[in-house]
């Protein structure tokens, strides 16, 4: 069963996250029905034996567990939570770049992609709030997204996928304050 939110506590677990397609399987497989290796590859657009070998790494993490269902070799994949946390040990044990590196990496891409074509966004705001404060902001955002989702389909609406990523940090030393769209 699908848990809310799952904190990473091991470092294997991390690393798993470190490659922008480990990381959009999981967004896959955290906003559906449990997904064949075929299905997810399908909707990612990409060869299902390139996928295999990710789909993989993410199971022996933990990450996604086998669902019930699927026939012979197709068995169906789905994410053990909607939200991952990383703990605290491992954030101070300085093993996030490869996971902050998957998500700078999926961002640059967008950019290249979409960058020219004007569907691009990207804001920079300085807020001068607690981090506590931020996050339950941003749980409240992302709460208000999911219910928008769920009054669009029921209403039949065609909705378009949209990667929202958040970075939060202090200014670097000498950092304009500049916002921009």
């Amino acid at each position: 069963m699908q848990q809310s939110s799952v904190t990473i506590e091991r470092p294997d677990q991390l690393k798993a996250l470190g490659h922008p397609l480990r990381l959009r399987v999981l967004e896959l497989l955290a906003d559906s029905r449990p997904l064949t290796n075929h299905e997810l590859a399908g909707a990612l657009g990409i060869d299902p034996g390139r996928l295999h070998f990710h789909v993989r790494m993410l199971l022996r993490a933990g990450l996604i567990e086998l669902a019930e269902g699927g026939r012979g070799r197709q068995k169906p994949y789905r994410a053990i939570a909607q939200r991952l946390r990383i703990s605290p040990e491992l954030r101070t044990a300085g093993l996030l770049g490869g996971a902050q590196g998957a998500m700078i990496e999926t961002v640059s891409r967008g950019w290249a992609t979409f960058g020219v074509q004007g569907r691009f966004r990207s804001v920079k705001a300085t807020a001068h709030v607690t981090p506590e404060t931020l996050q339950q902001l941003l749980r409240d955002f992302f709460e208000r997204v999911h219910e928008s989702e769920e009054q669009a389909l029921a209403a039949g609406e065609q909705l378009d996928e949209l990667l929202i990523t958040v970075f939060t940090h202090p200014p670097p030393q000498g950092a304009g304050i500049a916002d921009s769209e």
